[in-house]
């Protein structure tokens, strides 16, 4: 790929990300000349702003933002709204970006468990902004050649921390279009909508949005080049980035002196907690972790499981007061996200054990839900069950959780019955 096309590509891919959080910084650079409310000559520039207003651009964008599907930010709008938004506004949103006037919506803050405990603030920007925005396999291929060791690196609060003008000034060496660095700005500096008071956005790029990913691999552009000139094999995605060596005393060395690089050069902080030497299969990258023995394999992270295996009991534990109707429709949008994802692993039997669970927890539900003796006699018989089958398992003392291995349940909700009732496989179909 040539080096201009590359470059129009960045800028692309920048006009599609925007619409998180994040910082003011203090020093004056490429940017803050560029970008100060100074009127402009578009063809003194690159076209980017109007590239990304063509249709087929549009198209795209609300392809992956409806696929995306996600909550609405702080004005309400749902991804399914957005469409017909867009049918009769979009004349006036492209006149504001093209004269670069179109001003982000605060994000909304949400805040959700991490799986070490605390909480993470995430953004969520509105259905519209997210309109306007929009490496596992390489470290397998290291491992497979002999590097066998990892050198895991994790960034404290990394979103946190970023300086808006010293990432300004990295946009700007990349993107020669003023309204689309204004654009920019203006969704690191949209605010943050938070018990009722919209807050400045003084620091930070919190996860949210997809333009903090984008704008992380920016301020980490320098960590990937010193990388590269040391002769690194390394992957790295948004913050999370990992070297490969083939010793631990190698591993050791290099953590030492990267870690002194990412201190003293970058100004961000290593977190030594969560930061370690170890061999590939002990660590996890982004969800990911690897098999031992000969055959290298992808495996989903024990995390990754446990996190799925949480989300999946607080759907179905809905069932109380909701139809199972719904329980269903949010279950199946859920596991079809994950197996979007996830499916990349190369161990099928784990994905086949997880969809023998999530079953189990779909018969409890539907257990739970008939409550009665006499309900479930009557939800069994008719779903098949012979009578003495039926009236057993319906006077049985036994748990939800027990019952629904029972042959009586698993014939009433058959896993046929359950794929037709909307629940999708881990392992493909539906």
């Amino acid at each position: 790929m040539s080096e201009e096309r590359q470059k129009n590509q960045e800028q692309l891919a920048l006009a599609f990300a925007g619409g998180s959080e994040a910082p003011q910084g203090e020093r004056e650079g490429t940017e803050a000349r560029m970008v100060r409310g100074e009127t402009e000559d578009p063809a003194g520039n690159l076209r980017v702003m109007e590239e990304v207003c063509e249709r087929e651009n549009r198209r795209e964008a609300l392809k992956r933002v409806r696929g995306n599907q996600g909550s609405p930010g702080i004005d309400g709008m749902t991804v399914d709204e957005l469409g017909g938004y867009l049918e009769q506004h979009w004349p006036a949103i492209r006149e504001q970006l093209l004269s670069g006037t179109y001003e982000p919506k605060p994000v909304k803050r949400v805040e959700i468990p991490k799986p070490d405990g605390g909480m993470r603030k995430l953004g969520i920007p509105t259905v519209l902004d997210r309109f306007v925005q929009q490496a596992v396999a390489q470290a397998q291929q290291y491992i497979a050649e002999g590097y066998g060791w990892c050198v895991d690196f994790d960034l404290e609060k990394f979103f946190d921390r970023v300086n808006h003008d010293k990432l300004m000034g990295a946009i700007a060496k990349r993107v020669e279009d003023k309204r689309l660095l204004k654009l920019i700005r203006a969704f690191l500096n949209a605010g943050v909508l938070e018990d009722g008071l919209v807050s400045p956005s003084v620091e930070g790029t919190p996860q949210g949005g997809p333009l903090s990913p984008l704008l992380s691999n920016l301020v980490l552009d320098e960590l990937d080049r010193e990388l590269e000139r040391r002769g690194h094999r390394f992957v790295r995605y948004a913050d999370d980035s990992n070297i490969y060596v083939r010793s631990e005393r190698a591993g050791q060395r290099v953590m030492e002196s990267v870690k002194r690089f990412i201190t003293e050069k970058l100004k961000l902080k290593v977190n030594e907690s969560k930061s370690a030497v170890a061999k590939p299969q002990e660590r996890k990258f982004l969800g990911f972790s690897f098999t031992g023995g000969k055959e290298l394999k992808r495996k989903i992270a024990p995390k990754a499981i446990d996190r799925f295996k949480e989300r999946i009991r607080e759907i179905t534990a809905k069932s109380r007061g909701r139809s199972m109707e719904k329980v269903m429709e949010e279950l199946a949008r859920y596991v079809r996200g994950w197996r979007g994802y996830f499916g990349f692993c190369e161990t099928p039997s784990m994905l086949q054990q997880l969809d023998s669970w999530i079953r189990r927890r779909v018969r409890c539900a539907f257990w739970r839900q008939w409550k009665t003796g006499r309900k479930r006699y009557a939800e069994l018989v008719r779903r098949g069950v012979s009578r003495e089958s039926a009236a057993k398992t319906a006077s049985s003392r036994c748990g939800p959780w027990r019952v629904s291995q029972s042959p009586a349940l698993d014939q009433a909700l058959s896993n046929a019955y359950l794929a037709s009732f909307g629940l999708p496989s881990l392992l493909g179909g539906r």
